[in-house]
Order: structure tokens, then sequence, then C-alpha cells
């Protein structure tokens, strides 16, 4: 616990001291100032003022990007590959952008095409050319307050800021991310190919979305092995998957929002609430439940389904195929200060994630001097990078810590940091990063990651131990 109390008061110090607001877009209703910045973003990506199909807004931008890292000697279990780079350089052009093609009809296009060289690759190549095909759909309102979406859309679903129980489309979604902010990797990850249709009520709204299976399985994409054109259904349209969510507007400032999802044979449930108090307090709660296996049990079936893992080879740590009723649960507040910078502070439950057995017994696996080549220590490992692809804590409870603040010191200089921290063993990321807008058009920034926590840690183990980056963007 002390580690978390350092992280906290190391990101506390580095954003405290402002004297300016943070700023959240516009909104005609007042009211949703009290909601937090991700909440604002869309995160239900449901209707709820204006039709989106009238919202032709585009963004356009080129931006480049260099970061070093920084990597462990000596890891207790020691990494596979492929390891972490050294360096990388990215170039990419990032386009958003909405056109009305009649009047109830628009259609929706956001991607963005990287260039990217690292110490690990080979010049040329096609993995130097990367294209990320995060959305594109026809939407059409059929009625008043009715509206269908068609195609692959990035379907988001939350009011918490760190881990969201009830995004369930983010899954394998997350691809060559060059920052670990959760609010960034919701925006920046792949949309999944839907039918969507969602209906405006005079007391609240209701969304339906199904998205088909066109692929089996695959196995987990590394950053060497992604390829340079494809869209990569295989990572979002793998199964058969139903949502249905509605929203009610029981009071002026009380919207609670309930979702049943269906994906493959397992069904669950979730609900999203929050409730404003005053003008500095905002209190959330977001949660999710249904039958399955746990974290441990569903890698090493993904694992020998996709042909990582041997078919019938015993799994390194004690495993089960027992399912349960498992919850998974993020709950927050928000809060202003008088000098008006926005804190977040949330507590993130994965109940099927590692018990504090299943750390002994990884760490206990992997580290009595065993290659890196060695089958057990690439099965270890692949229990890890399975949580990472599904977008999910590894350990069971963790704490969320982020501030936002613009204008920080000087006028256009915007701060936000966070610090996610297991609370089994006090392990985390820090992350901090800065960005200058130089003009309308032209920004410079940088960030600062890192790694902390003991050898025999969740964080404290893997293999990078930091990351820096700086970056120039041009705006058009």
């Amino acid at each position: 616990m002390m580690r978390l109390g350092a992280a906290v008061l190391l990101l506390g110090g580095a954003l405290w001291n402002a004297g300016a607001v943070a700023q959240t877009q516009a909104d005609q209703d007042k009211d949703l100032d009290l909601i937090p910045k991700a909440v604002q973003q869309e995160t239900t990506n449901t209707r709820v003022a204006a039709p989106k199909a009238i919202d032709t807004a585009s963004r356009l931008y080129l931006e480049n990007a260099f970061s070093v890292t920084s990597l462990r000697d000596q890891p207790v279990v020691p990494a596979p590959g492929p390891r972490p780079f050294n360096w990388q350089e990215r170039l990419f052009l990032d386009v958003r952008k909405q056109w009305r093609l009649a009047s109830p009809l628009t259609f929706t296009y956001s991607g963005r095409v990287n260039f990217r060289a690292e110490d690990d690759l080979s010049f040329p190549t096609h993995e130097n050319v990367i294209n990320d095909l995060r959305e594109a759909y026809l939407g059409w309102q059929a009625w008043d307050r009715t509206y269908f979406d068609l195609g692959r859309i990035n379907l988001k679903s939350g009011v918490a800021l760190g881990y969201n129980p009830t995004d369930f489309f983010r899954t394998r979604a997350v691809v060559e991310p060059l920052s670990a902010d959760p609010t960034v990797l919701r925006e920046d990850r792949l949309g999944t190919l839907m039918l969507q249709a969602q209906q405006l009520l005079e007391g609240g709204s209701l969304t339906v979305a199904f998205a088909p299976k066109l692929y089996d399985p695959s196995p987990i994409y590394t950053n060497i092995d992604l390829p340079s054109v494809d869209p990569m259904l295989d990572r979002t349209n793998a199964q058969n998957r139903f949502l249905a969510k509605g929203s009610l507007n029981i009071g002026e400032r009380f919207s609670p929002e309930l979702l049943v999802y269906r994906e493959g044979s397992q069904t669950r449930f979730g609900t999203n609430l929050a409730e404003s108090f005053g003008q500095k307090w905002v209190a959330y709660l977001e949660w999710s439940g249904g039958r399955r296996a746990s974290l441990v049990d569903d890698a090493l079936r993904y694992g020998r389904d996709t042909g990582t893992l041997p078919a019938h080879a015993p799994g390194v740590i004690p495993e089960s195929s027992h399912e349960s009723f498992q919850n998974e649960l993020a709950i927050g507040a928000s809060y202003t200060t008088e000098s008006r910078i926005t804190f977040n502070l949330e507590y993130h439950l994965n109940q099927a994630g590692f018990t504090q057995a299943d750390w002994r017994n990884w760490f206990a696996a992997g580290h009595d001097g065993r290659p890196v080549a060695s089958p057990i220590v690439g099965e270890l490992w692949y229990l890890r990078n399975y949580a990472l692809d599904q977008q999910q804590p590894t350990g069971k409870h963790s704490a969320f810590l982020r501030a936002d603040w613009v204008d920080a010191f000087i006028p256009k200089l915007e701060l936000t940091g966070f610090v996610n921290v297991d609370l089994y063993d006090g392990s985390g990321l820090l992350q901090i990063s800065a960005d200058y807008y130089l003009s309308d058009h032209w920004t410079v920034g940088g960030l600062v990651a890192t790694n902390f926590g003991r050898a025999r840690s969740d964080f404290g183990s893997l293999a990078q131990a930091a990351n820096f980056m700086f970056k120039v963007a041009r705006y058009f």
C-alpha cells in the first residue's frame, strides 16, 4: 500500500497546482458538465440529444511520434519474443469524417494509416505500413427518433474511465496503441461489423446491436505480425454477438442503463449508474456479471483452440473447467477542485482475474532458471497476453486515479496523468502526458510511462520498465 500512496502523491503533486479549468466539450444541456469527461465523449454510443446523422464534423491530422523503451535486464520470468521494441518511429494520417449522402442517409469513416519503423522490424516490408479501419458504416434515420447503422462500428458502453465492465465490444480491438490511457484506447480501437438500431423514447432510449460470426477465433497478434491492409475482422467478428441496452430517465439527473449481452453460448448482464452531488462531485458505478470460467481457464482454452498452445498439454498452473457467476465492477467518483481540476478515483474488480494463489503459482513455475524458449515460459506469458488482448485486468482488485489539467502553468498546455495499481502487490502503471497547442494547426507533446513494483509483482514483472515518447501533430 505504500507503493500505492507514493504513486498517488506523485501523480497528484504533478497535477494539483492549477489555476485553470479542465475544458470539456460544449453541450446544450449544462448538467452534462457534471458527468465525467469520458462519459461526455459518447461512451454509450447512444443518440441522447441531436441525431448523430446531422453531425458532419470531421477531424484530419498528421502525426509523427518517436518512442524509446527501457527494458528490464533480468525479469524473474524471462519474456519470450517478440520483446518490446527499443525504439519506434510512427508517422500516421488519422481521419474521422462523416458524409451526408441524402437527407436521411450518412456514411461515417474513421481510420488511420500508419508508417512505422522499429529496431526489430526489417525495412522495407509490408509491416512498415498498417491501415487501421476503425469505423465504416451507413447511418439511416428511418423515422423520427429511429436510427439504423450498418457496417463497422465502435460501439462503446460504460460510465467509468479506467475499466469498463459493460464495454463488451472492447475485446481484441486495440491495435498498436501509442498511449495506455483507457480513454484513448476506447476511441482508437477497431470497431465491429454489426447492425445497430436505436430508438429514442420520451423517458429514455433503447439500443439493439447484432454482430455476426464471420471467422473462427484466430491466434493473438503480436506487434511484428500485423497485416498491412487486412481489416482484421477475425479479431472482432469471431462469435455471434448480441447486445440490448436501454436507459430510463427516473430523475432530472439520474438515468440508469441496463444491458443484456450474448456472445456464443454465454450471457452477461450489466448496468451503468451515475449521480451528481452538488457542483463538484459525481459518483458512478458500472457492473456486469455472468457465468464464465476464470481468466486462467479462458486463456488456456483459447490458446488450445487457436493452436497456439498444445491441444492436450497440461496447464503450467492449476486450472479448472468449472464455470461460476463472475462479477466485474468499476465504482468511482469525479471531483472538481476550487481551481477546477477534475480528478477521477475508481476501484476495479475482475472476479475472474488472478487470485493470490495464481500469482504464486505463476512465479513459481517460471523463475527456476528456465530459458526464454521454454514452452512453460511461453505458456505463462500467454496467460498475461490473453488478458491484455481481452482488455481486462490480470489481477482481481485494482485502483485507478486520473487527472486532467488544461492551461496548466501556461495557456494552451494540457497535462493528463493516471496511475493504475494492483491492490494485491502494490505494483502499477504510471503515465503522464503533456500537449502544447502551438496554434490551431500545430501541437507538440510528450509522454512518460513506467511500470513500477517489486520483481515478483504484476507490473514489476513486465519486460518493459518505461516508455518515453515525443510527438508532433499537424491538424487540417
